[in-house]
């Protein structure tokens, strides 16, 4: 039988382009702290012991008092940039901010009196996605590819994973040959760690310590092939070894490539970029419909257009999973009547203003599905009308 094999793959919180995520979102977790109508979209640039903070940031009333250089510089520490021989230096580091103020054109068209009628802050398409092969409606290369770094990273702030350093990346591949008990076929995780290690003993931390305990933690098993550093010594990393920008890692963000990708960044914008509420949204609608029971994998794409309220489509692709007595018209009047995915009704809903969460808190391993954060899009309050919805139509029959 040929093998049927799907990758995917995460980084940690200490990977150049998630220090660029986190500083963009913790910036707007402060806009929206003192405004929460304000508009935000944030850049951030990091290279040798250089950040760079751009974009368009405007209030809808008193100036914001926003310190930027000082977010930088305290999520870089945070994650432990603290030396630059790590590749960064927080509290050494240029920043250079250029930050300027929302078109007033798009203002014009996103803005409504009513929130409910605010139209979308660009056009676009946005994809949610949920599968029955994990616990919580995620694929299993995404979640175990996150953990992979997530446990790794959280060890060496606890200073429990000598040497290392905090960028790292890892790699998951599962065997789905046999449906009903996918396999670990590999993991590949890349650690950066200070000069002068025995390499032998870092690779067997990582796969003793690491690789094996979260493999078990998911019921799988153990004999996986399995590469640590395979191009030898990782010492240098971070904004020295590589450039970050925001924005770069929307797959990480999302499901790892199971799914489909409109294409538009998450981080550093706030909830009327559709790019964001909208995915968001998405993954709400096709998390309740698949616990619902319509179907055991199931993908939602919506399309906006600039200034517009309701959306351009709605459509549904189940990938031939739909339960028994299910049709892909059941589904789109359940989306259609359980669900407003106008921009202003998503905020509401979803209380994405709120500041009830931290956006800089799904600037890492990704933004759906999480075990250590309960994000309002995750929640399954739909279900039991959904259920009986299900079941009502297919009595009509």
């Amino acid at each position: 039988m040929e093998e049927l094999l799907f990758t995917s793959e995460s980084v940690s919180e200490g990977h150049p382009d998630k220090l660029c995520d986190q500083i963009s979102d913790a910036i707007l977790d402060a806009c929206i702290k003192e405004d929460p109508k304000c508009h935000v979209a944030c850049e951030t640039f990091a290279t040798k012991n250089c950040i760079i903070i751009a974009g368009e940031i405007s209030s809808s009333g008193k100036k914001l008092n926003v310190d930027y250089e000082a977010i930088a510089r305290n999520v870089a520490l945070s994650i432990g940039y603290d030396d630059e021989a790590k590749g960064l230096n927080g509290k050494t580091c240029q920043v250079d901010v250029r930050i300027n103020s929302q078109s007033p054109d798009i203002a014009m068209g996103v803005e409504k009196k009513s929130i409910l009628d605010m139209g979308a802050g660009d056009q676009g398409i946005m994809f949610g996605y949920a599968t029955e092969e994990s616990e919580g409606y995620m694929p299993l290369p995404i979640v175990i590819a996150h953990k992979l770094v997530r446990t790794a990273s959280k060890m060496r702030k606890e200073g429990n994973f000598p040497h290392a350093r905090p960028d790292m990346k890892s790699q998951v591949t599962i065997d789905y040959t046999d449906k009903s008990a996918p396999r670990i076929y590999t993991i590949v995780m890349s650690v950066q760690h200070d000069e002068g290690i025995d390499l032998e003993e870092f690779r067997k931390f990582i796969h003793d310590n690491i690789m094996v305990p979260v493999a078990k933690s998911f019921g799988l098993n153990d004999d996986f092939i399995f590469y640590i550093n395979p191009t030898g010594a990782f010492v240098i990393g971070g904004p020295l070894g590589d450039t970050g920008l925001t924005g770069r890692k929307i797959i990480v963000d999302t499901y790892g490539g199971s799914a489909r990708h409109g294409g538009g960044a998450f981080s550093g914008k706030d909830p009327s970029k559709v790019d964001r509420s909208a995915c968001y949204y998405a993954r709400y609608m096709a998390k309740n419909l698949v616990a619902a029971g319509a179907a055991s994998r199931l993908e939602i794409q919506l399309s906006y257009a600039i200034g517009k309220s309701e959306p351009i489509s709605i459509s549904v692709s189940t990938f031939g999973t739909k339960k028994e007595g299910i049709t892909d018209e059941m589904i789109l009047d359940a989306c259609r009547l359980y669900f407003d995915a106008r921009p202003g009704a998503i905020i509401e809903s979803l209380g994405l203003r709120s500041g009830a969460f931290l956006y800089q808190d799904t600037a890492t391993y990704g933004a759906f599905g999480r075990s250590d954060h309960l994000f309002p899009w995750e929640k399954l309050d739909k279900v039991e009308e959904l259920k009986k919805f299900f079941e009502e139509r297919k009595n009509r029959k």
